[in-house]
């Protein structure tokens, strides 16, 4: 009797668990409040209760809502069920429902998230600054080999030159010698040819 009193039990919970299930909709509710209630209490402990910072709440606070509203995954186990979020190729989740109630993660786990989102994003964008300098150094350097191989090919080019010169001056100082020992040739015939 009492087994069949604790599977009863056990079936009414699972029914009434499997009736109480929160919808999206209603983890949605959760997570804003709870990202709301973070939000406010990290705006006011570093920029003060002024207007700047509730502008940039509200701006942070919608812009989480845009993304929770496109990346927000459901996943329905019937007794109860969880949300997620695909953050660097895994899924993160956020929530859990069971009960008609939504428990969402606590202000540290929330905190450590946007932290490490952060991280990634100054990581990302380090590497990005870091591949583009590369490339700008490398382009520098490709640059600099282009105007040293001009350079090289000017200087060859003159030097070609300078040895074309030099070799028409030294065949016009040969054509000039053999003209010279040619007359010299026939002048000394010529005494030779007198005497």
């Amino acid at each position: 009797m009492k087994k069949l009193l604790v599977i009863i039990i056990l079936l009414l919970v699972a029914v009434l668990m499997t009736m109480t299930v929160p919808d999206k909709q209603k983890h949605k509710e959760a997570m804003m409040e709870a990202i709301n209630e973070y939000v406010e209490e990290e705006a006011t402990e570093k920029l003060g209760d002024n207007v700047l910072a509730k502008l940039g709440k509200g701006v942070i606070v919608k812009t989480i809502e845009t993304a929770l509203n496109s990346k927000l995954k459901i996943d329905n186990y019937y007794l109860f069920n969880k949300t997620y979020v695909r953050l660097e190729g895994e899924n993160q989740m956020l929530s859990l429902g069971m009960f008609g109630h939504v428990f969402t993660f606590d202000k540290e786990m929330l905190r450590e998230k946007l932290e490490e989102s952060m991280k990634a994003k100054e990581e990302a964008k380090s590497e990005k600054e870091a591949a583009k300098a590369s490339a700008k150094e490398l382009k520098r350097l490709q640059k600099e080999q282009k105007k040293r191989e001009k350079e090289l090919a000017k200087e060859a080019k003159r030097k070609a030159k300078e040895a074309k010169k030099e070799a028409k001056r030294k065949a016009k100082e040969e054509k000039r010698r053999a003209k010279e020992a040619e007359k010299e040739a026939r002048r000394l015939a010529k005494e030779a040819a007198k005497g």
